[in-house]
């Protein structure tokens, strides 16, 4: 299958750094989707105007993050298959990854992460 010409590629940043590639789910069918279908996944996926996730379908396990509106990671818990996620009230953005991914990437609480379209 062709690559979409009119995708665009991003990476998430920390402190100016590449943290690791970057799907945006700009839509309301992709943000509904997130990870679901993946067997593995090597980078992140950002969902904005997201709270709350859940893996119910999914088959694997993964990292969630919760960002607030300047993209400062407010919470970070794991999720197992069929699980559902309770929303944070400062959540305004859900980065998603396969588990073990925040801890390869060092990601926490508090990290600062900006989003930036690769040339």
């Amino acid at each position: 299958m062709a690559a979409n010409p009119k995708a665009k590629n991003y990476w998430l940043l920390r402190n100016g750094s590449v943290v690791c590639s970057l799907e945006m789910a700009g839509t309301l069918v992709k943000r509904s989707v997130g990870l679901l279908g993946k067997k593995s996944y090597s980078g992140a996926m950002l969902l904005p105007h997201t709270r709350a996730v859940h893996t119910l379908g999914m088959q694997m396990a993964i990292d969630v993050a919760f960002l607030d509106r300047d993209m400062v990671v407010v919470d970070i818990t794991s999720m197992r298959p069929w699980r559902i996620g309770l929303p944070r009230r400062k959540g305004r953005y859900v980065l998603e990854a396969e588990a073990g991914a925040f801890e390869r990437w060092q990601l926490g609480r508090g990290d600062s992460l900006e989003v930036r379209e690769s040339s």
